[in-house]
């Protein structure tokens, strides 16, 4: 008995070992530097000041922990919406139909933000882009660039985001259990009415860890937001990396940083604790 149980400790030590040396270590080194003093030669030294959290109680960068908090939200809504059928529709193909698209899927995750960020950004400009298309059909009459808007952001995040959430479906839609389908279908209800009532509520933990998983990644995307946006769609890991790189401000930067991590923290603790309440 005991031989087992120190077996099962030994299998977590890996682990462990890991969380402390890549999660544990850095998020208290940022924790310490948050509340250090910049000094003027670009560094900081070791103290116990809160200024930095105070300067971020100040309505700008609250304004943008909200816009951050809310077009993450919306990312991870339209990724939903689009993955979700996707992915629904895709688990009736052929075995051999699915493992290409799977393919497809996994290599759009090889891609990298920047490479993503600047494609989007020649795709709607001026030269080069839609609008070029849109002339040619006659939909409109002069090109112009589509970027810097909120709405390149938005395309380009969802375009980031979606093969994720199909990855993140998939399983369990993969997994559907077809009698239920079937059930619902004899008993008079309509392919619509199915889906949403049985095939939606029996696949909602995915649901949620896709959504929720959305929502933190893009609130750590960088580039895009900073390529494809005017300031004003600037989120709150572009001001950090602002505040770290250009304005050589490590303390305040990891005072916002704390400030990232703890509203992810809290995202996924509300999602977790209602999802848990209403299941």
């Amino acid at each position: 008995m005991q031989t087992s149980a120190l077996s099962r400790y030994i299998g977590l030590i890996p682990s462990s070992v890991m969380i402390g040396a890549f999660f544990v270590i850095p998020f208290v080194l940022i924790l310490l530097t948050s509340v250090s003093t910049p000094t003027d030669d670009g560094g900081y030294a070791t103290s116990f000041d809160l200024q930095h959290f105070e300067r971020f109680l100040t309505w700008f960068y609250i304004e943008r922990a909200l816009f951050s908090a809310g077009l993450c939200a919306l990312i991870a809504v339209l990724s939903l919406l689009i993955a979700y059928p996707f992915t629904y529709f895709l688990t009736n193909f052929p075995p051999r139909t699915q493992t290409y698209w799977l393919i497809y899927i996994l290599a759009q995750l090889s891609l990298s933000e920047v490479l993503i960020a600047f494609s989007w950004q020649i795709l709607l400009s001026r030269t080069a882009g839609v609008a070029n298309i849109l002339v040619w059909i006659g939909v409109i009459e002069k090109s112009f660039a589509m970027t810097p808007s909120a709405g390149a952001v938005v395309a380009a995040l969802v375009y980031l985001t979606v093969p994720f959430s199909v990855l993140l479906l998939f399983p369990a839609l993969s997994r559907l259990d077809k009698s239920l389908i079937e059930a619902s279908r004899t008993l008079g209800a309509s392919p619509l009415r199915t889906f949403f009532t049985v095939v939606v509520p029996v696949t909602r933990p995915a649901i949620i860890s896709g959504g929720v998983t959305v929502f933190v990644l893009t609130l750590g995307a960088i580039i895009v937001p900073q390529v494809l946006g005017k300031p004003e769609h600037w989120t709150l890991s572009v001001l950090i990396t602002d505040q770290a790189i250009f304005n050589f401000n490590m303390p305040f930067a990891s005072a916002l940083a704390v400030v990232l991590l703890v509203l992810s923290a809290t995202v996924i603790w509300l999602v977790t604790k209602f999802s848990g309440k209403k299941a």
